[in-house]
C-alpha cells in the first residue's frame, strides 16, 4: 500500500492543471488569504475522500481474492489504463490544440474570484482520477496498526505538498515569491501539455503494473 500511495500522492502534487490554477490564485488580489482557503478545502475533500474508505471497510483490510480486494484492484487498473490513454490523447493532439489565450482568460477570472470561491475550486481541480485509485488503495489500510495511520498522513502531506510549499512561500517571501511564481506560471503556460503527458502516462504505467500484479497474485 504505501509505495502505491507514495506515486499518488506524488502525481496529485505535481498534476500540472491543479498546480497552474492555484499559482493563478495565488497571483491575485489577497491571493494569500485565496490560496488557504483552496489549500483547506483541497485537503478536507482528501480527508473526507479517506474516511468514508474507512468507514465502508471499517478500518480492516478485506481478504486477498475477495471481491472488494479484487474490485479496489480493478479500479487501479481502470484508472491506470485511462491516464496512459489520456497521456497518449495529449501527446498526439496536444500541439494542434493549444490555445495560448485561455491561460489569460483564466488568470482574469481568477484574479476576480472570492475567498469563498476560491475553496469551492480546491475539490473541483483535484485529479480526480488519481484520487479514486488512491481511494481504491486506501481499501487495503489496517487501522489496526501504526503504520497505516502514517502512511495515510503521509499521503494526504504528499498530494498537498506543492500548494502548501508555494502558500508558504508566498505568506513568508511575498515579493521573491512573486517573481518565482510568475516564472513558474510562464513555464508551466509554455509547457503544460508535456507535463500532463509525462505525470499521466508514468503514474498510470505505475498503477496499471501494480493492480495486474495484484490481480493475478
Amino acid at each position: 500500500m504505501v509505495p502505491d500511495l507514495v506515486v499518488i500522492g506524488l502525481g496529485i502534487a505535481v498534476f500540472p492543471l491543479s498546480v497552474t490554477a492555484f499559482v493563478l490564485v495565488l497571483s491575485a488580489d489577497r491571493g494569500s488569504w485565496k490560496g488557504l482557503a483552496f489549500i483547506v478545502s483541497w485537503l478536507a475533500c482528501f480527508v473526507a475522500v479517506l474516511a468514508a474508505v474507512l468507514i465502508s471497510t471499517g478500518g480492516r483490510p478485506p481478504p486477498p481474492r475477495s471481491p472488494p480486494s479484487t474490485a479496489a484492484s480493478a479500479v487501479k487498473l481502470a484508472v491506470g489504463m485511462g491516464l496512459v490513454g489520456y497521456g497518449w490523447y495529449r501527446h498526439r493532439t496536444g500541439g494542434r490544440t493549444h490555445r495560448p489565450k485561455k491561460p489569460s482568460r483564466m488568470s482574469a477570472r481568477l484574479d476576480r474570484i472570492s475567498v469563498w470561491s476560491a475553496a469551492a475550486l480546491g475539490p473541483l481541480l483535484q485529479p480526480w482520477g488519481l484520487v479514486a485509485a488512491g481511494a481504491a488503495t486506501v481499501v487495503g489500510a489496517d487501522l489496526s496498526r501504526t503504520s497505516s495511520y502514517v502512511a495515510l498522513a503521509v499521503y494526504c502531506v504528499l498530494g498537498t505538498s506543492s500548494l502548501l510549499a508555494m502558500e508558504l512561500y508566498a505568506l513568508f517571501a511575498p515579493d521573491s515569491a512573486r517573481v518565482r511564481l510568475g516564472k513558474l506560471r510562464t513555464w508551466l503556460q509554455a509547457h503544460q501539455n508535456q507535463a500532463l503527458v509525462g505525470v499521466s502516462v508514468v503514474v498510470g504505467l505505475f498503477l496499471v503494473g501494480r493492480s495486474i500484479v495484484q490481480l493475478t497474485s
